[in-house]
């Protein structure tokens, strides 16, 4: 399973034309310090096949080849146990990331050395035949549905995760929450910590607090019930439950924090991801198909009026 390197061959974007070498690898390309020391200190970045150092003034349109070793990552292979590709339902794919649709009730990692059965050990099944594995970049609630993004090498874990770190990734959510009268764009800006009472869940102004920021909009409201576009400005752990459920309308089907459910099953599917590729730049938009636990409770409401 182990490579011995990971190749990149990228051309230098018109945007850069005679700018450095380190204005493209950092800024651009947004790769961290670190990285951009190793391949520089072990001659591993190539402008047309030659070395060139980092203060070089590269040019549109030439060839440059990135070398990473496994020295370069602190964890270079993620101990993942590969367990039933059968599962996984790939919305899109490159060589560098998967972005996946997640089944409701599967965890998105393992709890335990050797746990199987999770989201990333049914991804990491699928990519056996592409000798990688999977790196997590950000994590879904179990009873959440919907897209979630791996990386499929180490060297774009750090440009991934920055991204989101500086919003430039969005994500962008269904849930169908109980009660309505919502304003039709709203947001919701309340710090969340930790539950001093039960660590399994999350508290405004709980313990530790951070600033928490959810943007919404109604979609439509049907039987009591409103369903809502959510978009995440930070991501707390559970934060579209916390804010909704603060503002006295929890999410249908929240075990944790609703105490009357309509439904058996949370009502919480990450329903699109933008990203910017890594390298390439290009901006892309991936859609989970609205899943079929959605489909039976908005028919379900319905037939109230019937």
């Amino acid at each position: 399973m182990a490579q011995k390197s990971w190749v990149f061959n990228e051309t230098v974007p018109i945007t850069i034309d005679g700018q450095s070498l380190k204005t493209l690898l950092s800024k651009y390309w947004g790769l961290p310090k670190h990285l951009v020391y190793s391949i520089r200190h072990g001659e591993r970045v190539l402008i047309d096949g030659s070395y060139r150092p980092v203060n070089f003034a590269v040019k549109s349109g030439e060839h440059v080849q990135l070398t990473f070793l496994p020295s370069d990552f602190a964890a270079p292979f993620p101990n993942v146990s590969p367990d039933s590709a059968a599962t996984v339902e790939i919305l899109y794919e490159d060589a560098n990331l998967v972005v996946i649709n997640k089944r409701r009730g599967d965890k998105t990692h393992p709890n335990q050395p050797g746990e199987v059965g999770a989201t990333i050990n049914h991804l990491a099944a699928y990519l056996e035949t592409e000798n990688t594995v999977p790196y997590m970049i950000h994590r879904l609630d179990q009873e959440t549905s919907g897209a979630l993004i791996f990386a499929k090498n180490p060297a774009v874990v750090p440009i991934l995760v920055a991204n989101i770190a500086h919003k430039q990734i969005t994500r962008k959510y269904l849930a169908w929450v109980e009660g309505t009268g919502l304003p039709e764009d709203g947001m919701i800006d309340q710090p969340i910590g930790r539950d001093p009472n039960d660590k399994r869940k999350r508290l405004i102004n709980g313990t530790n607090a951070v600033n928490a920021v959810t943007h919404f909009q109604v979609i439509k409201e049907e039987g009591g019930n409103s369903l809502l576009s959510i978009e995440l400005e930070t991501g707390r752990t559970h934060q579209i439950r916390v804010h909704f459920a603060a503002i006295g309308h929890p999410l249908v089907g929240d075990p944790l924090y609703n105490s009357s459910n309509e439904s058996d099953y949370l009502m919480l599917h990450s329903w699109k991801v933008g990203l910017i590729l890594p390298f390439s730049k290009i901006l892309k938009t991936v859609t989970a198909p609205i899943p079929s636990h959605f489909i039976d409770f908005q028919k379900q409401l319905e037939s109230r009026h019937e």
